[in-house]
């Protein structure tokens, strides 16, 4: 697949798995009154499984089996969710900016972070 193609199936796949996050986070928020930050990141936890699914499945081409993808994928989302946790109690906590805007600003972020590890090492070519 083109990189340009690469890039705008990684981007669909990411609304799709936004709808998953951002559903979760504004649910707990708005209904059980969690933290934006602790909504945060259980919303990055539910679109990361998501996520994972469809960019197996459709994004990137790999000869990796679950196994290996799958640890490599955790380790990218445990900087991801780092990230999300860290940029989300600087704005929302800190700045007081509201909750939906600080996680868009995370969100885009979070985003590049993600694309790079995922192409690069995630799903990328077995050397050796």
């Amino acid at each position: 697949m083109s990189l340009p193609r690469q890039i705008s199936t990684f981007f669909g796949v990411g609304l799709v798995s936004l709808v998953a996050d951002y559903g979760t986070l504004m649910f707990l928020r708005e209904v059980f009154d969690v933290s934006p930050v602790y909504g945060s990141l259980v919303g990055y936890l539910v679109g990361g499984l998501v996520n994972y699914i469809l960019n197996r499945a459709h994004t990137f081409a790999t000869d990796r089996d679950h196994v290996q993808a799958g640890w490599r994928f955790a380790s990218v989302m445990a900087v991801g969710f780092s990230l999300t946790g860290l940029f989300m109690w600087i704005l929302a906590e800190q700045f007081e900016i509201p909750y939906l805007l600080a996680r868009v600003i995370t969100t885009g972020i979070v985003f590049c972070w993600n694309f790079g590890a995922h192409k690069l090492w995630t799903f990328g070519e077995r050397v050796g």
